[in-house]
């Protein structure tokens, strides 16, 4: 089924890690009637956390996809694509594939833990894109939740922009429901996530209406005409205050907060409520794409020229290389064919489908601003472009990060020797923010990652997903040498090889250089002590004792020789 541009809504679940995405994400998939009830993230069951690295570890480790459909309560049918990104920090090149291709990021913050250092890292990033963001303060089911404290926290953090949409009916074991700020309705939970309007309870009704008139205040103060309104005293519905505020959402002037808890329910599917009436949709943000040397920006219209962006690659043990993309522009069906702008290579989108965990949905047609993937591109990797022939633009994308902690790695046997460079190719693409390096002096192979929990994952991932094993040991630091002050030295070469055999010697002056200078020599024989056609062989020679290192061993760089006498 193909969804109009303006109900898609893609979206991201960043945080710090531990704060319940993953456990949100599959209660959004079952309030939505996905899957008959949520997995659980720490008994190995979640639908999203698959890979036994991530089981293994009890932490997500990669991008996970969660499309699902969602009926708001005026009956408009949406779709959501539900990202859900890894909250720890060794992994964050897989929040930058999602900041990519996301039009609202929900950053999901523990009413028990507060505002944590990823949770604000994550925050500036996002800022930094332009990225419209909400809030949803999950746990509140724990103990020692505290929503007033966690608000508190957002706005010292944040700015004066967060604004509650909700307050908590009762907090930790006694959480049974939220108050509605906005249309100043108590709403009460059921067993399952279901609500049902309740009168406002007495102990919340003066905190309630004295939030209420504050979040008008704050949402018309954004909006001339709605505020000209209000200051004559006009009611203005809650239609229109949310009209507004998903504008200001938009323009990232305002950061609505909601609360609940993924473990029970409650205020669930109020969020899938507030993402699609209060997110934007893939036509409200054009992507901004190269075409020559301009920034050109791109609209969703179903009715352009077809344009896909490459912003995942996932290597499956079954069907091969899956391209994961988002379509900017137009509409793609199975079948299309489309040039990779960074190659020029011809590529046929064969076999488009959904992605939800490992669950693969074939598509027909895939409408601009909706995600979908596709198998066994040729030469398409993360980050690629796929436009009709005659249009080489590419997509902006933003800066990854930069991979600091590195391990040689080692093959275990002739096998994985065999196996080792195409392997790491393939990871790289599954995986883009890993660096390999091939070091000639230290005849060490590098892997870099941006921590070590990034290394030591994508060295398992290298043994189950393609069966090469490698141990791991200390990268070498491939040191210099050189001379700290003037010398002199003699080269001798004594060959008998009948006859008159060979003889030769090189007298030399060696001088250090600046650093970064490099190597020069210089002929400074006079009288003819060296033919001049031997001095080229007498410089090689140089370099090639220069090359093999100096006392410790270490290539010897910033020298000047001299040759200035000899014999033959």
């Amino acid at each position: 089924m193909s969804y109009p541009t303006e109900r898609i809504r893609n979206v991201v679940l960043v945080g710090h890690s531990g704060v319940g995405k993953t456990t949100l994400a599959e209660a959004l998939l079952a309030r939505a009637g996905c899957v008959p009830r949520p997995g659980k993230v720490d008994d190995g069951t979640s639908l999203l956390d698959t890979e036994p690295e991530s089981i293994k570890r009890r932490i997500s480790l990669s991008l996970a996809f969660a499309p699902f459909e969602w009926t708001t309560p005026d009956q408009r049918v949406y779709k959501v694509n539900l990202l859900d990104s890894p909250g720890y920090a060794d992994f964050v090149g897989e929040v930058d594939a999602a900041f990519s291709v996301a039009d609202l990021a929900v950053f999901v913050v523990s009413a028990v833990d507060g505002v944590e250092v990823q949770t604000a890292l994550l925050w500036r990033r996002a800022a930094a894109l332009g990225l419209p963001r909400m809030v949803f303060v999950n746990k509140e089911d724990k103990e020692r939740a505290d929503f007033a404290s966690v608000v508190e926290q957002l706005r010292r953090g944040f700015g004066a922009g967060i604004v509650p949409l909700e307050l908590p009916l009762g907090e930790a074991a006694s959480l049974h429901g939220v108050a509605d700020v906005l249309a100043e309705e108590a709403l009460e939970y059921e067993a399952g996530g279901a609500h049902h309007a309740a009168p406002m309870p007495r102990d919340v009704v003066d905190d309630e209406h004295r939030l209420h008139e504050a979040l008008v205040e704050e949402i018309v103060s954004g909006d001339d005409e709605q505020l000209e309104h209000y200051l004559a005293g006009d009611e203005i519905s809650v239609a229109d205050l949310e009209r507004t505020l998903a504008r200001e959402v938009l323009e990232c002037t305002e950061f609505p907060v909601l609360l609940g808890s993924a473990v029970t329910g409650v205020g669930v599917d109020r969020l899938a409520d507030f993402i699609c009436e209060l997110g934007p949709s893939p036509a409200d943000r054009p992507a901004r794409v190269m075409a020559g040397d301009d920034v050109v920006p791109v609209l969703a219209d179903p009715t352009g020229p077809p344009l896909a962006y490459v912003f995942k690659t996932i290597a499956d043990p079954f069907v091969g290389q899956l391209s994961v993309f988002k379509v900017l522009s137009g509409r793609i069906t199975a079948d299309d064919r489309l040039i990779n702008s960074r190659s020029g290579a011809d590529e046929r989108l064969h076999g488009l489908f959904a992605l939800r965990g490992r669950e693969q949905t074939p598509l027909t047609e895939v409408a601009a601003g909706d995600i979908a993937a596709v198998a066994k591109l040729g030469t398409t990797f993360t980050g690629d472009t796929l436009a009709p022939k005659g249009t080489p633009v590419t997509v902006v994308a933003p800066p990854s990060e930069i991979p600091q902690y590195g391990v040689a790695v080692v093959p275990r046997a002739q096998a994985d020797d065999d196996k080792l460079g195409n392997a790491l190719a393939r990871l790289q693409a599954e995986d883009p923010v890993l660096l390999v390096e091939r070091v000639e002096e230290t005849r060490q192979t590098v892997l870099r990652g941006v921590g070590d929990t990034h290394v030591a994952v994508s060295i398992e991932r290298l043994a189950r997903k393609f069966g090469v094993n490698v141990d791991t040991t200390a990268v070498r630091v491939p040191y210099r040498e050189t001379v700290v002050a003037p010398a002199e030295a003699v080269g001798r070469v004594k060959k008998q090889t009948g006859g008159h055999g060979q003889f030769a010697v090189a007298n030399l002056r060696v001088a250090p250089l600046p650093r970064g200078t490099g190597f020069e020599f210089h002929d400074a024989v006079v009288g003819g002590a060296i033919p001049r056609n031997y001095i080229p062989a007498v410089q090689k020679g140089v370099e090639e004792a220069m090359s093999h290192g100096g006392i410790h061993g270490f290539p010897v760089v910033d020298v000047r020789v001299e040759c200035f006498d000899g014999r033959f």
